[in-house]
């Protein structure tokens, strides 16, 4: 995942893409927040285009045409976080990156 999708998912829970940790305490509240941008994201999908055109661009110097055309939304970039953060709920785990 390039940075720039991690910064949006990572600062919607106030974390540091590089390093850090979501302790199985947080897991409960960052999944919920988490699932309710998904879900805001799937009823504004022009915004989440936008977003991920401009990503895009910035990061292969893409053409708008073809980052359109290869556009991945938002839930899709959420989905392994969102998997992530279930299993450290039921397991009571923390999920730590960038060590």
């Amino acid at each position: 995942m390039y940075q720039e999708h991690a910064q949006r998912i990572l600062d919607l829970l106030h974390k540091n893409p590089t390093r850090g940790v979501i302790t199985a305490a947080e897991a409960a509240q960052a999944l919920s927040l988490l699932e309710s941008e998904v879900a805001a994201s799937k009823l504004h999908p022009e915004t989440d285009v936008e977003h991920d055109v401009h990503a895009h661009e910035q990061e292969d110097g893409e053409s708008v045409e073809h980052a359109v055309m290869q556009r991945v939304g938002f839930a899709a970039r959420a989905f392994p976080l969102l998997e992530m953060l279930r299993s450290a709920k039921q397991e009571n785990e923390s999920i730590i990156w960038g060590v």
